[in-house]
């Protein structure tokens, strides 16, 4: 489990120092808005800035013209890293959303109140391809509330729930454990690259965005939609969620797409492999979210924090209620052949482990059911067998070979509309060439 909860006084000397891109400015900030916090060290940039291209996105999504950068006049805290440029800025907003809730934390700040920056997604926000933890987009977006809020500093709290190679249908059963419970005041969901689903994954974003906009301290919300390579991204179907509860959307994909085909920048400038941004392209992200959050402040006299209410129809039917990770500190086994209890994964502890053609069983009381299960790539896992009340409902492969690395896969096995009593069996399939298997936990709902 990857949660990061640092002191901001702390982390504070290590952050960057530069305030120039995007609308921003080094001058000291007028009274409009909070000055930036001074450094005596500007970091170098990291790219030649590219030059302005298309207002829209290269697949046609369009950014929300309300929404321009703030005034640079007013000296707002900005990265310079030499990559983005204000029509980028611009072309990344897809909605500017309702911004009482991220208005009220900035205001909250502003009083020396205690606010917490959190993030939830995969590998990106992970940190992955980034050279070091201070250089993803998430460390550094946190950076902004430093830099905007200096005397609140050192009573930010700071929680990344990134996972690698999990999407919102893992994300939304472990919110809770690894988010939630830190009570986050704003959130940047992102999981546009690891969602893949239209069906299933549309259910599970839904359900994960309303269960943090229910929680009791109305946290903000704001959509972070990433990219591959050749644009593959299920940020369409996000975006019907940011658009039904105008959630601040933010799309890296439309920022850096267009200048790529323009030849301003190389995928590979950005990119060790065809999906996470290196230190540059976690530049990127994080200068999107600084300009945006700066629009905000500079803004923030004229923002009605009054009604923070979350009201809004599910997009979806909501499935996933009361979502859960069950291991087993939680989940009692019965009928055990083979299986052992196991600390296989860390982000995913109390686990079940056999080596042998094990089977076992539990009973549990829930409307939805789902296999968290480990794939590996030494190839000593092989097909197992989920039976639910009798029926078998689904095989599940844990051999991964010639794979990336051993990682957690879920299998949803079973929706329904209302809680009941299940039996559920897993068990090894005939004619495996290896027995092993372990089940990381199920996921319930």
């Amino acid at each position: 489990m990857k949660i990061k909860k640092m002191i901001a006084a702390v982390i504070a000397a290590m952050l960057l120092g530069s305030l120039t891109a995007c609308g921003g400015s080094s001058d000291t900030a007028s009274s409009s808005a909070p000055a930036a916090e001074s450094s005596a060290t500007a970091e170098s940039a990291e790219a030649d800035a590219p030059a302005p291209v298309s207002a829209q996105g290269s697949d046609g999504i369009p950014a929300d013209d309300t929404w321009q950068p703030a005034d640079a006049s007013l000296g707002l805290p900005a990265l310079d890293l030499g990559m983005t440029t204000d029509e980028m800025c611009r072309r990344a907003v897809l909605n500017v959303g309702n911004r009482a809730r991220l208005a009220n934390a900035m205001k909250r700040a502003q009083n020396k109140e205690k606010i917490t920056f959190g993030v939830i997604g995969g590998s990106i926000t992970q940190g992955t391809g980034a050279q070091s933890s201070q250089e993803t987009y998430a460390f550094r977006s946190m950076a902004w509330w430093v830099k905007a809020f200096p005397e609140a500093a050192n009573k930010l709290g700071y929680v990344n729930a990134g996972i690698g190679a999990t999407g919102s249908y893992i994300g939304v059963h472990r919110a809770e454990r690894d988010l939630l419970a830190e009570k986050p005041d704003v959130v940047i969901v992102e999981f546009s690259v690891n969602d893949t689903d239209p069906l299933r994954d549309l259910q599970s974003y839904d359900s994960l965005v309303r269960r943090i906009l229910e929680q009791d301290n109305q946290p903000a919300v704001i959509l972070l939609f990433m990219t591959q390579d050749n644009g593959t991204s299920l940020y369409e179907t996000h975006k019907k969620i940011g658009e039904a509860y105008d959630l601040p959307m933010i799309s890296y994909k439309n920022a850096v797409m267009p200048e790529i085909k323009a030849g301003e920048f190389t995928w590979q400038d950005i990119s060790p492999d065809n999906i996470h941004p290196n230190s540059n392209g976690h530049g990127i992200a994080a200068e999107l979210l600084w300009n945006y959050f700066n629009s905000v402040l500079a803004d923030l006299d004229h923002i009605d924090t009054s009604d923070l209410s979350f009201t809004a129809d599910p997009v979806s039917d909501d499935r996933y209620q009361q979502p859960k990770i069950a291991g087993s500190d939680v989940l009692t086994a019965e009928d055990v052949t083979g299986f052992t209890e196991a600390e296989v994964n860390s982000s995913f502890p109390h686990n079940w482990k056999t080596e042998t053609a094990g089977s076992i069983t539990f009973h549990a009381e829930t409307a939805n059911i789902g296999v968290l299960f480990q794939r590996t790539i030494d190839g000593k896992s092989g097909k197992y067998e989920v039976w639910v009340d009798g029926e078998k409902k689904r095989t599940l492969d844990g051999n991964f070979p010639g794979g990336w690395g051993n990682y957690a896969e879920a299998a949803e096995i079973l929706t329904g509309d209302a809680p009941a009593e299940h039996e559920i069996t897993i068990r090894a399939a005939e004619g495996n060439k290896a027995d092993g298997f372990t089940l990381l936990g199920l996921m319930l709902s």
